[in-house]
């Protein structure tokens, strides 16, 4: 052996950050009472360590499954570390999930305790007698802040942590074990389980962390808008401590007042999260005339944000909008738009223009194009084929499943339609159950919300395709007007006629005063096709 080949344990990025970058904070607007506080790496290091012995004394063994319901804050946080530093395993649980849902996920995983912040602890009081394989609640709060329950298997955070040791000696393992676990939205089913490693995180870590990614350093401050429980939060909670950079926590308010004062308070350099937090803070920007001045960039995800927004934020506050995309499937970081050297000296139309799209794949995530008989397709920003992925943190199997999420090769569908241009730049058509196919043409709903959302009066659309008798599926769209707006149908189709012919216009637009979201924060369209079914009948 010619070099050393250490045992890796997630917990090491935290100890890394309480040795070299002790001051550095986690600051967090608490869930309780919005109140903002903040903790140094030492002291999260410091307290995922009472955790930990915490845990273990009630009991928590290796491989055991640690559920959350929790929003961004520092104890989420310390959780993560305090639960997988152990050799359990993390298991994020997204909170807007439905009844039937929670309860599905929570059996599946076998949940052995459950750790929630105490805004959900209505939720699950009133569903603890259906999860037989809990043996406890910790809700992440003080005494004075606990709920009032009959229960007796109901624990105060701050309380186990006062009781517990802050020396914790994190156990060696093999590091392809376990470390998280995070279930799929479940839209088209039950939700899918994706166990990351504590390998697989790690060098999703150092990915994330690339010059060419997020590309910050131990002098930043990012706004973790993106859920703790949504696919790592993008990784950032694990990048973060490694990097050195300060972390903001929102807790549980995502209005766009609260997220311009953390970044105006804190100096926040970066943020990331998903379009619908963007435009409620662009709106809210607007309406007080206020200037984002220490932002340098804001990294979008989750779905496309339309052209308009890439605008707002860079001709009204000097920041450079960045697409990502991913899945649950893949830690979940694919490509991310950072412009190359080969895109710098085309003509700014075409160069804003691939800065728009979804971007190349960072090192250790391959991408390929296939037709409907899976021959692999060109690389020439036209062909439009799956978009299939593959690397050493994308699934292999979903959790407890009989059989591999991917092909003979190793390649994972993502269920994404897809161009990839001569430069490595990814574009999302759209999702290959939302394009829209009118008289064997293929209309792209993306396109259209991003367009439409570029119209002055409007704040959201979500296009969907609606039976049709004779061209088999037409769009609808269906939109939110801007505050103070009243837009009508026709200004709004006589501004898409300036991108779309005749014949790929809605055939009708529905206003409406909101549109229902997924629980990662996407537009529901299963829910609006259901609703709006029959709509041209």
């Amino acid at each position: 052996m010619n070099m050393q080949n250490n045992p890796f344990n997630l917990a090491q990025l935290l100890e890394f950050a309480g040795k070299y970058h002790p001051t550095q904070k986690v600051i967090t607007r608490r869930v309780e009472d919005d109140q903002i506080v903040e903790h140094t790496y030492r002291e999260v290091l410091a307290r995922s360590k009472k955790l930990a012995n915490a845990l273990k004394k009630l009991g928590v063994q290796h491989g055991d499954c640690i559920g959350t319901i929790a929003l961004n804050t520092h104890r989420h946080m310390e959780s993560w570390y305090g639960i997988s530093g152990q050799g359990a395993i993390c298991h994020t649980i997204n909170p807007r999930l439905s009844m039937k849902q929670l309860h599905y996920i929570v059996n599946h995983a076998a949940d052995k305790y459950l750790l929630l912040d105490p805004i959900f602890w209505p939720i699950i009081e009133g569903m603890h007698t259906k999860f037989p394989n809990v043996s406890g609640y910790i809700v992440l709060t003080e005494r004075e802040n606990m709920p009032k329950t009959e229960i007796s298997n109901v624990y105060c955070y701050e309380e186990l942590l006062t009781d517990a040791p802050d020396e914790f000696d994190w156990p060696e393992f093999d590091p392809q074990e376990g470390s998280s676990l995070c279930y799929t939205s479940g839209t088209t089913g039950d939700p899918k389980g994706v166990m990351y490693t504590h390998t697989s995180n790690l060098l999703h870590a150092y990915g994330l962390s690339l010059s060419d990614a997020i590309a910050v350093g131990a002098q930043d401050t990012i706004l973790v808008v993106v859920p703790l429980f949504h696919a790592n939060s993008w990784g950032l909670a694990y990048a973060g401590p490694m990097i050195g950079c300060n972390l903001i926590m929102p807790g549980k308010r995502m209005d766009g007042g609260a997220i311009f004062e953390l970044i105006e308070k804190y100096n926040a350099t970066s943020a990331a999260g998903v379009p619908t937090v963007w435009t409620s803070l662009l709106e809210y920007a607007d309406k007080t005339g206020k200037k984002m001045e220490s932002l340098n960039d804001v990294v979008v995800g989750g779905s496309a944000a339309p052209p308009s927004m890439f605008t707002r934020f860079r001709e009204k506050h000097d920041v450079d909008l960045i697409h990502a995309w991913g899945m649950t499937e893949m830690s979940p970081l694919g490509t991310i738009n950072r412009p190359s050297g080969a895109i710098m000296d085309l003509p700014k139309d075409e160069y804003l223009r691939i800065r728009r799209k979804q971007g190349r794949p960072i090192f250790g995530v391959d991408l390929k194009l296939v037709d409907e008989k899976n021959n692999q397709l060109p690389h020439d920003g036209k062909a439009v084929g799956r978009l299939l992925v593959k690397g050493n943190w994308i699934v292999h199997t979903y959790f407890k499943a009989g059989k591999p999420a991917v092909d003979e090769d190793g390649w994972f569908d993502t269920g994404d339609m897809a161009t990839i241009d001569e430069y490595g730049y990814m574009e999302i058509i759209d999702r290959a159950k939302d394009l829209i196919k009118s008289g064997g043409e293929w209309i792209s709903s993306v396109d259209m919300e991003n367009h439409a959302m570029g119209h002055a009066g409007v704040s959201m659309a979500a296009a969907i395709a609606i039976a049709h008798e004779k061209w088999g599926e037409r769009p609808l769209l269906i939109v939110v007007p801007k505050e103070g707006h009243k837009p009508t149908k026709e200004t709004i189709l006589e501004h898409l006629s300036t991108e779309f012919s005749k014949w790929q216009l809605p055939d009708d637009i529905v206003f409406v005063e909101e549109i229902p979201l997924t629980a990662t924060g996407k537009f529901s369209k299963l829910h609006l096709r259901k609703q709006f079914e029959g709509y041209f009948d």
